[in-house]
């Protein structure tokens, strides 16, 4: 008896957000889609995650745009994307109102497979998504994301797969964003889902440990019925199994796939030349690395957080982080590192080894997390930390979103004419700061992407064209216009980078340095913290909210500014009781460690 093994590529989404910290832009994906159409996948993942964050935050391509695009070219496929359940997104719970309008939107747009998954693996947090897939006469695919600790065990997550098929879920998912699986864990817990519920498997396993094929062929052996893979190109490591590789494994055997590999070659090819071109995104994290199995942190999250880290100057304290970020989990309750956990747990880590000591800041979403707010904890938190993050506040026991009143009505106000369609208002809705920065841009016709920088050649230095042709702009400075040619760029070195260009025909070299690259008692105008009532941060990050103003009276502990790093939020508190005398920032501002943001006189 055969079985055919059907093929989920991941090359236009999580492949390139695991590896390239979700850099790749449409204009690179169109001119393949006619050969991935023939292909014959069950499905190609090209949406959601970090690339409607991504699209908006960098590329300043309108997401939405990207997908009708993406449906036109891709006719005879299946498009797929991953939401997270009642966040959608984002990282917090919306309202069950915008939850049904975007699980719509999407649709008409052109997603057929809506993969959800709860970063709690708590089911509560499904049901509405669900619901609003089936009512779009779509595909609900039910998610497992796979972890390992003491609390996650076959026979949980066989209950968990149950209850997603009672929901109406069309297919159950192990999503394995860590990499964590084993073969034979894979067979044993495919084969239970198998025997215990009628819905087909996939399996998404992230090949970190160098395990993910072999945990895709024991799965198949034990009754999958389908596999996520990504164009060789952009496979392995933090990123998933080759498609040909495995194309080629099962091939002649009574799980062939049908595909062609000559076919999946040519497409391999193409990804190769356009990998070259955002080489400023590789990192050094991606390759194949065994300790994802005590540390955890998914393909998707490492690419990122070493981009994160390097923008904040500590990249040198990874190591760090890392051992931290299992130490931070357990106290949690152990939940899953998927996105926005994964996010919440990583980042409070860092928070930690900055420090010097654990816990002296707690980032907002931890005490939300801590209060309830994402959903029932998958095992026991640690009952000290909780009560330092939330004191006395009364812990949340019911889906979070049964407290959140319909916000749709809300968001248009907010965004108003700015918002030309209920596209936009949910572009609003998940990142309301740079989604509104993104549609004001638009409107001004100011939309700018960030800069690929060119290829690098043979001897250290690039040149800005490719092919020798310099790269060209014309600048409008004050009505005065000037034309710029980059005719190459030097090797990065100790934070600076060599710009070779000319200006209206003069040579100039130029020279580069991160603005936010912090440097002790730097060039920042602001003087250094040196008294109990000079407020300061401890990380390098941006101003969200300055809560007080000059003559205030404020008490030893309270809030007095909300600083945003790695995407997190954290309260900066006052040490000391006291009056406000001076205020050094304003929202949007950048900040560095130990510099005075607010005075305050005892």
């Amino acid at each position: 008896m055969t079985k055919k093994i059907h093929v989920t590529d991941t090359i236009l989404r999580d492949a390139h957000q695991s590896l390239l910290a979700t850099r790749m832009r449409t204009d690179d994906m169109l001119p393949i889609c006619d050969k991935l159409d023939k292909v014959g996948y069950w499905s190609l993942e090209v949406w959601g995650g970090a690339t409607f964050d991504a699209c908006v935050r960098f590329l300043k391509e309108d997401p939405w745009e990207r997908l009708r695009k993406l449906r036109a070219a891709l006719p005879n496929t299946r498009l797929q994307m991953l939401l997270r359940g009642q966040n959608l997104l984002g990282y917090r719970h919306y309202s069950d109102d915008v939850v049904k309008a975007f699980v719509a939107k999407a649709a008409v747009n052109g997603i057929d497979v809506f993969r959800i998954f709860d970063a709690m693996n708590d089911v509560r947090n499904l049901r509405v998504a669900i619901e609003a897939v089936k009512a779009a006469g779509k595909h609900a695919q039910g998610t497992i994301a796979y972890t390992t600790s003491p609390v996650h065990t076959i026979e949980a997550f066989v209950a968990q797969a149950k209850q997603m098929e009672s929901m109406g879920c069309d297919s159950v998912a192990i999503k394995d964003m860590a990499g964590l699986l084993t073969p034979y864990a894979t067979g044993e817990l495919v084969k239970a889902l198998k025997s215990e519920q009628s819905l087909p498997v996939f399996i998404h396993s992230h090949d970190t440990a160098g395990l993910a094929a072999m945990c895709q062929l024991k799965g198949i052996e034990n009754g999958a019925d389908n596999i996520d893979t990504a164009i060789s190109s952009f496979a392995w490591g933090t990123s998933h199994p080759g498609t040909e590789s495995m194309v080629a494994a099962l091939k002649g055997s009574e799980f062939d796939t049908g595909l062609s590999l000559e076919l999946l070659q040519e497409i391999g090819l193409y990804f190769y030349a356009v990998r070259k071109k955002y080489h400023q995104f590789e990192s050094e994290f991606t390759a194949v690395d065994t300790r994802v199995q005590v540390n955890q942190v998914p393909g998707g999250m490492i690419s990122n957080l070493a981009n994160q880290l390097k923008e904040q100057g500590a990249l040198n304290r990874m190591s760090e982080v890392l051992a931290e970020i299992p130490r931070v989990r357990e106290d949690l309750g152990f939940p899953p590192l998927v996105t926005p956990t994964s996010q919440i747990v990583g980042t409070q880590a860092f928070f930690n080894v900055l420090a010097g000591e654990r816990y002296k800041t707690i980032t907002n979403e931890v005490k939300l997390y801590l209060q309830g707010g994402y959903g029932k904890a998958p095992g026991v938190v640690n009952e000290q930390l909780r009560r330092q993050a939330i004191g006395s506040e009364e812990v949340i026991d019911v889906r979070p979103a049964d407290l959140i009143k319909p916000e749709m009505t809300r968001l248009r106000g907010e965004i108003g004419a700015l918002a030309k369609s209920e596209e936009d208002v949910l572009t609003y809705a998940m990142f309301p700061d740079i989604g509104r920065k993104f549609l004001e841009e638009r409107e001004a016709g100011t939309l700018t992407p960030e800069v690929l920088l060119p290829i690098p050649e043979a001897g250290g230095v690039t040149s800005a064209g490719g092919e020798g042709v310099p790269t060209e702009f014309v600048i409008d400075v004050h009505g005065e216009t000037y034309r710029v040619d980059i005719t190459g760029v030097g090797v990065k070195s100790e934070g600076k980078r060599h710009f070779y260009l000319s200006i209206d025909g003069m040579p100039e070299e130029v020279v580069f340095e991160p603005l936010n690259e912090f440097v002790s008692g730097g060039s920042s105008k602001r003087k250094q913290a040196s008294e109990p009532g000079h407020i300061s941060t401890t990380m390098p990050g941006n101003i969200v909210d300055v809560l007080v103003k000059e003559g205030d009276t404020v008490k030893a502990g309270q809030a007095v500014l909300i600083t945003e790093a790695m995407k997190m939020e954290t309260e900066v508190q006052s040490a000391i009781a006291g009056k406000v005398t001076a205020i050094h920032v304003v929202k949007g501002d950048r900040v560095n460690p130990g510099e005075i943001l607010i005075e305050i006189e005892g």
